[in-house]
């Protein structure tokens, strides 16, 4: 590299040997930009005096070739392609491991254009945010602080930014900024990641507007985003109509939360009050904006999903190029010409080289350092191959029992540094007339694709390896020192074959060489896209014939020198290198791949010291011996005649063929002698050029334009040179062979002459078939081509070979890809090696280890998707990795026009590798699919590649009025969605009026007529009562607190009384001394003493709320609202009167309130509902009389019955069956706080066995707490003596759809104990009624049904079979209360609806609370809430609304009175749905995906921001596999509910709220997310 000022060539030799090992080691990727820059510097110091030194570390201007435009590291052979790579762990330094088959200059300037290009439209990325521990691996001054685009920014550094944006869009002009990015150190970095460009799409065909943005735009939403929030639409970023498509919105309009259903008091609307200035919300605004650019195709209309069609059906495009040639005709090879002293078989060719050439060297293997080690002669390749038949025909088992049979498989397992003992190995089977098989060396039990080796070695019946002495002692080993089973194998005999151990034959012994016949000779392995490996087998004759033909096409001479680099155990490296080497007594050098890593040049010295004739290379070896050939000034290359570059047919040969002639022209290499060569496992070598004459024409190559090739049309290119392919022709079809090109997909159709296709062979010089496999044989290697009529052009067979090509001009062909690389995306082929040649064009040196990166597609919603996955250097920091991965999007999206779906990177050494060390896809492709791969940093573009989403649904206007509904409904015999509980009864008795009239006087009644009777029992966690109270001390305590309430509470009746006790009797107690004082009670939940900034401010709340005018209390809780822990986060100071209840004196209140009328207000119930709304509902004395006669009546509850409660008691049903019911219905309570599980799990169920309870009362969260904790212990408690066969109904008291697999498996694990399946059922109610349905003691068991979600998702109800595709089970909610009746709604037209349809439901009964209880008293939500009326049908009913979403069903079973029972169906909360695209979705079912989708997601919650999904999992496993669920995550969505998820946020385990009912408060979780407080692990921005 020249450097300014410095004349490199003028310096001492040392410093230019020095300087050219930095140069190695930075391309290598051994030494950082930095510490290069620091070296170099160093080493150039004392010969540049004149240079002030800041100017040192400037890159060059100019990129040399040999380094800066080349700044991609080695692509390790995606799949089999150039499994000769081998990679082997190594100690000392790389010597220049970078194969860089696709590298190309033209490539590397394309990309670089097509970045730039993007870089005009700049548009921000937002970067995901990782947790500090999760960068353990990377050294600490390389992250990325977590809050690096937090608020804290200032104005100013926002001005900075928008310069150096600034700066950087002049600077992107010129595409040689680009290039000499590589050399560059990274100080901008920083800036660029909140400012990367994300690329306008370029596949429209119409022209359209490219938008620009205005320098100052992104900036400005910057600020924006920076700024506070106020009222404005949330951007709508799913559904833009067509004509704004083009056209693209430059700011953002602010952002608000989103207003809730019909949000009940919106003065708690926290959503509005979250400040947005968070660094969360920048980051998801960036992402609006990004997402906002148009997307690719223009989405044609919607169609309703009645049909089976869900996904959009891409219109074919008027443009696409078709072919328009005539048909192609079979292309003929030259015939095969006859040499009179060709050999009739191949062994025979040995036999009479070993007899009358002995002397003549055969093979040169060499050492690591790349001097020969040993020579093998004819003679004595002969003579040992001799020994090894005659050992292994006679020397294995016992004359009678031979262990080898003649046809018998053999696996050949050495290693590529020993090629003699695999000569010797492979012809001694010759000889003895078996089968060899070679194979790699297995290097671990667990080696990727040593399972696919073991089904090889199945299918082909082999049960006998031969190794060498020191390959064996290599393998691993069990304890009792024998070879390990290795996974997947069969059970293997291990035959050593060193000299030494075998045995010289008898005098009279002469192995069996018959004339070449159909037999199989040797069988080798080929990998198939999906990672089977299976073996092709190749006949004596095709043997034969495939070695005179490449001896025809190469003219080879006898006793001529070829250098072999490649592995002798297959493909061109054994049918060059090992047989057709023996037939022409060449005498072969291989240079093992070992050497090749530690001298990379010394290939190119063993054909300048032998002379050689011929070289046998891949492209990889072309590019290190240039990279290495610095100082080998007295190297000559004239004697090469044929330099066979095996991997030629590579689309990116090209360019290393040129540049490496480009070397070496000077050291005597002509161009003519350069010849690539197509071959395939089942059809040998396709084609081959042949060795030019001196001044003949250059052969030809194509410029082809890769918008064709993605179509399977050859058009060349002329317009956009960035998108262009150059493939050079890799010669003739071989001697004596017929080719034809075929439709690769479908029946195999000839293509036309302008089309891309497969090439099919019929020739006898290739594969018979796959060995032990007749049915994969018969596809490949008997296929007929057929016209375009469809009928057969011939009777001859033809063989597939995996290549994609054309024939040229002059019949020559060129190959444009492999079959296993292709990938199908909307219709259209893309190659896996052109996709990773972009990618490493992509200056990867500071980001990807040794250029190791696979591609491969996985389906998702009806389409293949592109995935990336990159090992990534241990030294690329956060931001090097992110703005490459940026980089790369653009750069595919340019160049290929085509979306990727998941970009990933690893860390290095971690993919699983083939054995000579390249990337094994298909176990990639597997890690990746089973959440396994373990990425470092991960990057999802669903929102540019999924492109075949149907169009969001426009919501129709409703034509139809509900009175024509109700009569469609009943023309069309439907009935109206009715249903209700039976009579309430009358009440006969005087005595019993009295009584249920007010629940204080009910109490006065029990403790003057039954005093001793035991209304309450309180256990604790060891199952043991801590306190009871009878009728008379529950009346008894109620009256000391009513008199302290007088006395020091100065209150006036009607005032509000907070209650706030744990769960217990003093509750109780506390609530009826209330009454008695004329007082209302409202009880509150304590603040959690180790959580109090979490727990207090919703007390306090609460408290302001209900302007209560004192709180009475225990002293412990006193001491807390007073402490200093409290006043962090509450003013502490202006608490009401707290009076603490536990001491007081034995006083009797002057009197006991009686209100004047049942119509007064009782107590009111405060709730936090799931959205995170706190709404107080009023409940009357009216009301809860009626609500325990309903319950009682449901569950014939009488004073001898005992019931167990396993609930909060703080709201809902839960506080009445703990408080009232026991009062009203004189019956037993035994009370059981759920905080005491936590201590002992058990103690719920033994006491349900002890104490022989029929009825039990639990929520969701204690039912999972048994479920999780005791699920494996059931055998344990049935030897404790648990039995449950006593229950009879176990009611879980929930506000929501049944959780159907959580009571499922409840009843299963506890099946065992006696329970009975029919036992569990779930009671529903809401905040306007508390108990609307209970399953009691009569009726029929609840019922379940299936319903089609895709309908749900259109507010219609399908019923469908179990197991039908797409159906969710749904569980009735219990049956209906006594007095209530029930009726399902259309929620926008008030009209009521038909049997079996999805509406509101709406309740009547004489239990509802009488309204909200609000400060303002919102008049319009209480009407419309509490007092509404049908549009039509019943107009003179007064409705509450219950807010949740259900149908009602007619079933075949007969309910108490004999009618047919109508269940009631739960589908969930109207407030918590999410409208996306015009569809709704109920959070808990997209969240039962996502907690299917891998085995460390243990819980799961979604909610919507301006319109994203965002997902939030736990992570139950380590922190490592956070980034597995990303991908997992974002797929199982698409799949299930055909929604992208915008944003991803992973986070330890317990983090998403769950309140007291076990409910997910997924408002909370959002409020957090977005003011930043979840401490996740990772989020995803997916793009």
């Amino acid at each position: 590299m020249a450097d300014r000022g410095v004349d490199l060539s003028a310096l001492p030799k040392e410093v230019r040997d020095q300087l050219a090992e930095l140069d190695l080691e930075l391309s290598e990727g051994d030494i950082t930009q930095k510490g290069y820059e620091k070296k170099r510097a160093k080493l150039l110091a004392s010969y540049i005096p004149q240079l002030p030194k800041a100017e040192l570390s400037l890159p060059d201007v100019q990129p040399s070739p040999s380094h800066s435009a080349n700044p991609s590291p080695s692509p390790e052979a995606p799949g089999p392609s150039t499994s000769s790579a081998s990679r082997h762990h190594r100690a000392h330094r790389s010597g220049g491991a970078r194969d860089e088959r696709y590298r190309s200059d033209i490539h590397t300037e394309a990309v670089q254009a097509a970045l730039a290009k993007h870089r005009e439209e700049k548009m921000a990325l937002p970067m995901p945010t990782k947790r500090r521990s999760y960068f353990v691996q990377s050294p600490i001054d390389n992250c990325t602080p977590p809050d690096t685009s937090s608020a804290s920014e200032d104005e100013g550094s926002l001005r900075r930014k928008a310069a150096l944006s600034a700066v950087l869009a002049q600077t992107l002009q010129s595409p040689d900024y680009w290039i000499n990015r590589s050399v560059q150190s990274s100080s901008t970095s920083s800036s660029a990641s909140s400012t990367l460009s994300h690329g306008e799409p370029k596949t429209q065909p119409q022209p359209q507007p490219q938008p620009q943005l205005q320098p100052g735009a992104s900036v400005l939403a910057d600020v924006l985003a920076h700024t506070r929030i106020e009222n404005s639409v949330p951007p709508d970023v799913t559904s833009s109509t067509p004509q704004e498509r083009g056209s693209r919105v430059d700011l953002p309009p602010a952002v608000r939360g989103m207003s809730r259903g019909q949000s009940r008091s919106s003065m708690l609307d926290t959503a509005d009050g979250v400040p947005v200035s968070s660094r969360v919300s920048t980051k998801i605004q960036q992402l609006l904006n990004t997402l906002k650019r148009p997307k690719r195709p223009p989405l044609s209309e919607y169609f309703l999903d009645d049909s089976e069609e869900i996904v959009e059906v891409p219109r074919p495009d008027p443009n696409t190029p078709k072919p328009e040639g005539r048909q192609i005709i079979p292309v003929k090879g030259e015939p095969l010409g006859v040499v009179s002293n060709w050999p009739p078989a191949l062994q025979a060719a040995l036999a009479r080289w070993g007899a009358t050439q002995a002397k003549s060297p055969a093979l040169t293997a060499l050492d690591i350092t790349g001097k020969p080690l040993y020579t093998l002669t004819y003679g004595k390749l002969w003579s040992r191959s001799l020994k090894l038949a005659y050992t292994l025909l006679n020397k294995l088992g016992t004359k009678t029992e031979p262990v080898l049979q003649t046809g018998d498989r053999v696996a050949l397992v050495y290693p590529n540094s020993d090629p003699g003992m695999f000569w010797v190995a492979f012809y001694g089977c010759l000889l003895a007339e078996v089968i060899p098989v070679p194979i790699e060396v297995p290097l671990s039990r667990q080696d990727a694709g040593s399972q696919q080796i073991g089904f090889l070695l199945g299918s082909c019946g082999v049960s006998l390896a031969l190794t060498s002495e020191v390959c064996l002692k290599g393998l691993p080993k069990t304890q009792n020192g024998e070879i390990v089973q290795f996974k997947g194998w069969p059970r293997m005999k291990w035959v050593v074959t060193d000299t030494k151990y075998l045995t010289k034959p008898s005098k009279d012994w002469q192995p069996h060489i018959p004339t070449a016949n159909t037999d199989t000779a040797y069988i080798e392995y080929k990998a198939s896209k999906e990672g089977t490996v299976m073996g092709v087998a190749v006949s004596k004759i095709a043997m034969l014939t495939h070695c005179q033909a490449l001896t025809q096409a190469c003219n080879y001479c006898e006793g001529e020198t070829l250098v072999n680099v490649l592995d002798c155990k297959k493909d061109m490296g054994l049918w060059h290198g090992v047989l057709t080497s023996v037939m022409n007594r060449i005498h072969t050098i291989t240079v093992p791949y070992a050497v090749m890593k530690a001298c990379p040049m010394s290939w190119v010295q063993r054909v300048h010291i032998h002379k050689a004739r011929v070289a046998l290379v891949k492209c990889r070896d072309l590019h290190w011996a240039m990279m290495a050939h610095k100082d080998q000034k007295d190297i000559n290359l004239s004697s090469i005649r044929m330099l066979i570059v095996a991997d030629g047919a590579n689309p990116w040969s090209v360019s290393s063929c040129d540049a490496f002639l480009n070397v070496f022209q000077s050291h005597g290499l002509r161009p003519e002698v350069i010849c690539p060569c197509a071959t395939s496992p089942e059809a040998l070598t396709v084609a081959i050029r042949r060795p030019g004459a001196r001044g003949a024409p250059l052969p030809a190559r194509a410029i082809l334009s890769m918008g064709g090739l993605s179509h399977g049309v050859i058009r060349v290119n002329t317009e956009d040179k960035n998108s262009a392919l150059t493939v050079q022709d890799v010669g003739h079809i071989m001697p004596g062979a017929l080719m034809c090109i075929v439709k690769p997909d479908g029946p195999p159709q000839l293509c036309k002459t302008d089309e891309i296709g497969e090439i099919v062979i019929n020739s006898r010089a290739g594969g018979t078939m796959y060995y032990g496999l007749p049915g994969v044989t018969k596809n490949t290697f008997e296929v007929i081509p057929v016209n375009q009529a469809g009928a057969p052009i011939g009777e001859i067979p033809f063989a597939r070979t995996g290549l994609l090509g054309f024939v040229g001009p002059g019949s020559l062909v060129f190959v444009v890809g492999k079959i296993e690389g292709l990938l199908m995306v909307s219709g259209r082929r893309h190659n896996a090696d052109d996709l990773v040649a972009t990618a490493l064009a992509v200056e990867p040196v500071k980001t990807v280890y040794r250029g190791r990166i696979a591609v491969f597609s996985v389906t998702v919603f009806y389409d293949e998707r592109i995935v990336i996955v990159a090992e990534q250097r241990p030294d690329a920091s956060e931001e090097d990795s992110f703005q490459w991965m940026s980089r790369v999007l653009q750069a595919i999206d340019g160049i290929h026009q085509v979306g990727l779906y998941c970009l990933a990177l690893v860390q290095a050494n971690t993919l699983p590798k083939t054995p000579l060390g390249g990337i094994h896809i298909c176990e990639t492709k597997q890690s990746f699919l089973d959440g396994n791969l373990h990425p470092c940093n991960i990057l999802m573009c669903p929102h540019t590649c999924v492109t075949n989403m149907p169009k969001p649904r426009q919501k129709q206007p409703v034509d139809v009025g509900p009175a024509s509904m109700l009569v469609g409904n009943l023309v069309a015999g439907k009935r109206i969605a009715q249903a209700m509980g039976r009579e309430l009864g009358v009440v006969e008795d005087q005595d019993l009026i009295r009584k249920h009239q007010f629940l204080s006087e009910a109490l006065q009644w029990r403790a003057q007529t039954d005093p001793d009777h035991v209304l309450y029992i309180l256990l604790n966690s060891k199952g043991v009562p801590v306190c009871t109270a009878t009728c008379a001390q529950l009346h008894k305590r109620a009256e000391k607190i009513t008199a302290t309430l007088i006395e020091r509470g100065g209150l006036n009746t009607g005032d509000n009384v907070v209650l706030l006790y744990p769960p217990g009797i003093d509750l109780i107690a506390a609530f009826y001394g209330c009454l008695y004082a004329g007082v209302i009670p409202v009880t509150v939940r304590p603040p959690h003493p180790q959580n109090l900034a979490a727990t207090l401010p919703t007390v306090r709340m609460i408290i302001d709320v209900s302007k209560a005018a004192c709180i009475l209390t225990t002293q412990p809780l006193m001491r807390i609202l007073r402490s200093r822990e409290a006043a962090a986060s509450v003013n502490v100071k202006t608490w009401p009167t707290i009076i603490d209840t536990d001491d007081l004196p034995r006083k009797r209140p002057p009197q006991i309130y009686k209100p004047p009328t049942a119509e007064m207000l009782a107590y009111l119930d405060f709730s936090v509902s799931t959205t995170g709304m706190l709404t107080g509902v009023k409940m009357s004395h009216a009301a809860i009389s009626t609500l325990c006669r309903s319950i009682k009546l449901q569950c014939e509850l009488y004073s001898s019955r005992q019931i167990a409660i396993c609930l909060d008691p703080y709201c809902g049903l839960g506080f009445v069956l703990w408080c009232l019911s026991s009062v009203y219905s004189g019956h037993q309570s035994i009370l059981i706080p759920p905080l005491e599980l936590e201590t002992s799990l058990p103690v719920w169920l033994s006491t349900l066995s002890q104490y022989k309870i029929r009825d039990t009362f639990c929520s969701y969260s204690v039912m999972e707490l048994c479920t999780k904790g005791l699920g494996t212990q059931s055998e344990m408690l049935k030897a404790r003596g648990l039995n449950l066969s006593c229950v009879r109904s176990c009611v879980v008291v929930a506000e929501e759809r049944p959780r159907l697999a959580l009571s499922q498996s409840f009843s299963k694990l506890f099946k065992d104990l006696g329970l009975s399946p029919r036992a569990v059922s779930t009671a529903f109610g809401s905040r306007v009624n508390l108990a609307i349905g209970l399953q009691g003691t009569s009726g029929p068991d609840p019922s379940t049904v299936y319903v089609d979600m895709k309908s749900l998702r259109h507010d219609r109800v399908r019923l469908v079979e179990k197991g039908a595709p797409q159906s969710l089970p749904l569980m009735e909610s219990g049956t209906i209360l006594p007095g209530v009746r029930v009726i399902i709604v259309n929620p926008e037209t008030r009209g009521p609806l038909g049997d079996s349809h999805l509406g509101e439901i709406w309740v009547n009964s004489p239990h509802s609370a009488s309204g909200y209880y609000t400060i303002y008293g919102e008049e319009s939500l209480q009407a419309d809430h509490f007092n509404t009326k049908l549009s039509f049908g019943d107009p003179q009913t007064l409705w509450s609304r219950t807010g949740y979403l259900g149908f009602i069903k007619r079933t075949e079973l007969l309910d108490a009175s004999g009618d047919r029972h109508d269940a009631l169906f739960v589908v969930g909360s109207l407030d918590e749905t999410l409208e996306l695209r015009g569809l709704r979705y109920h959070p808990i079912d997209i969240e039962t995906s996502v907690s299917r989708a891998h085995r460390s997601i243990a819980e799961s919650a979604v909610f919507t921001w301006t319109n994203l999904l965002v997902v939030v999992a736990e992570l139950s496993g380590s922190e490592q596999e956070a980034l597995d669920l990303v991908p997992l995550v974002t797929n199982v969505v698409l799949e299930e509910h055909h929604l992208i998820v915008g944003v991803v946020v992973i986070v330890d385990p317990g983090v998403i709220p769950i309140n007291s009912r076990g409910e997910k408060q997924r408002m909370h979780l959002r409020d957090s997310f977005l003011a930043d407080q979840l401490d996740p692990i990772y989020v995803a921005y997916n793009m």
